[in-house]
């Protein structure tokens, strides 16, 4: 392995992505808003529009929050039997405060791993140039 520094910063792409940092550099935002990306970094310059996220990082995180709040409903129900409006207030609050730091955290980890593996859209292949 090399000591170059695009080569680290490449290798270490996911985890900048977490951070919400450049998965290039690893030292500019990534994030504009909460969500929102920045158009480019501000450091080395890498553009972010092609990196496309889609509801990739929803679909984990509905899974992982909703297997949780699921489990706790179950187990609070049969243990305690509280009220329906405990479930009411309890379950949606918690799913809230979950989701949103999750949320961010998968959006940046897919953003890093597709910069990483070099992802883009898909292309159609004339069939004359095969």
């Amino acid at each position: 392995m090399t000591d170059d520094p695009s080569h680290r910063a490449e290798a270490e792409a996911a985890m900048a992505g977490l951070k919400g940092r450049c998965p290039r550099c690893g030292q500019g935002r990534l994030f504009a808003g909460v969500l929102s990306l920045e158009p480019a970094c501000e450091d080395c310059g890498l553009d972010f529009g092609p990196f496309d996220s889609a509801d990739g990082p929803a679909f984990f995180v509905m899974s992982i929050v909703g297997f949780v709040i699921v489990g706790l409903a179950l187990y609070v129900e049969v243990a305690h039997s509280p009220s329906v409006w405990v479930h009411i207030v309890l379950w949606p609050l918690l799913a809230a405060i979950l989701t949103l730091p999750l949320l961010r955290l998968c959006k940046g980890l897919m953003v890093g791993l597709q910069y990483r593996n070099r992802a883009a859209e898909g292309r159609l292949v004339d069939r004359d140039e095969v």
